[in-house]
C-alpha cells in the first residue's frame, strides 16, 4: 500500500475528504482529526488495512528523522563531524569563535548513563583535534538516555519537561529560544566563552 493510499484512509474516515493535499497544513490536520477518531471507528479497518498504516507511517517517520538530521550540517568549524543525537533524548547546538558546542538531553523519564551534573556540554574545536571530548570513547557519541524513574545524573536544565519533550520543543521555535537555547548560551557564556552564537539547531532522537 502507498503512502498516499494510507492517508487517503484518514481523509476518507477521519475528514470525510474525497481529495488527498499533500501539503503541511493539509497533512497534519489530517493526521490530528485521524488521532482524534474514536477507537471504534478505527476497529471498523481490517487489520491488514491498520498494519500498512502502521509500516508507511514508520517509514514516514524514518524518512522526516532523516531529513532532519540535516539540519546541522555545514556548521562551522566544517572538520568536526556531526554528533550523535541520544534516542528519548535531543542535542542542542551551536557554534561559538569557530567552536562548536552540543549539549545532550534527555526526555521526561529518562537519565543518562554516566554522570553529567558537571558536564553541561562537549566541544569540538581545532583544540580538541576536530574530534568531540566525550566521555564515549573513539566516536561521536555524546550521551545515551536511559529508562529511569528519576533524573539524577545530569544538570536539571539537561532534561526536557514532561509536558514538553524535545519533538514538542523542537515544533515551537518560541520554545527553542526562549526555553533552552538562552539557558545554553547562558550556561555558555558562565564558562567564559563569549562570542555571538552561530548554526544553532535542536535534532531529536
Amino acid at each position: 500500500m502507498s503512502l498516499q493510499g494510507a492517508l487517503m484512509w484518514i481523509c476518507s474516515l477521519a475528514a470525510q475528504d474525497e481529495t488527498l493535499q499533500c501539503g503541511y497544513q493539509s497533512l497534519t490536520s489530517n493526521l490530528k482529526e485521524a488521532v482524534e477518531c474514536d477507537d471504534s471507528l478505527l476497529f471498523s479497518w481490517s487489520s491488514e488495512d491498520r498494519a500498512g498504516l502502521l509500516l508507511n507511517l514508520r517509514n514516514l517517520t524514518d524518512k522526516l528523522y532523516r531529513l532532519q538530521l540535516r539540519e546541522c550540517q555545514g556548521a562551522e568549524p566544517s572538520k568536526c563531524p556531526q554528533a550523535e543525537v541520544p534516542e528519548d533524548g535531543g542535542l542542542l547546538c551551536t557554534t561559538v569563535s569557530n567552536k562548536r558546542y552540543c549539549k545532550p538531553m534527555c526526555n521526561h523519564g529518562y537519565d543518562f548513563s554516566f554522570l553529567r551534573r558537571s558536564r553541561l556540554y562537549e566541544e569540538c574545536s581545532k583544540l580538541t583535534g576536530f574530534k568531540w571530548q566525550s566521555q564515549f570513547i573513539g566516536g561521536n557519541k555524546l550521551a545515551v538516555c536511559n529508562k529511569a524513574h528519576i533524573q539524577v545524573s545530569g544538570a536539571a536544565s539537561a532534561y526536557f519537561s514532561e509536558d514538553q519533550d524535545c519533538l514538542t520543543t523542537q515544533s515551537n521555535s518560541s520554545l527553542i529560544e526562549s526555553a533552552i537555547m538562552r539557558g545554553f548560551m547562558s550556561e555558555l557564556r558562565s564558562a567564559g566563552v563569549q562570542g555571538d552564537a552561530e548554526n544553532s539547531c535542536l535534532l531529536c532522537g
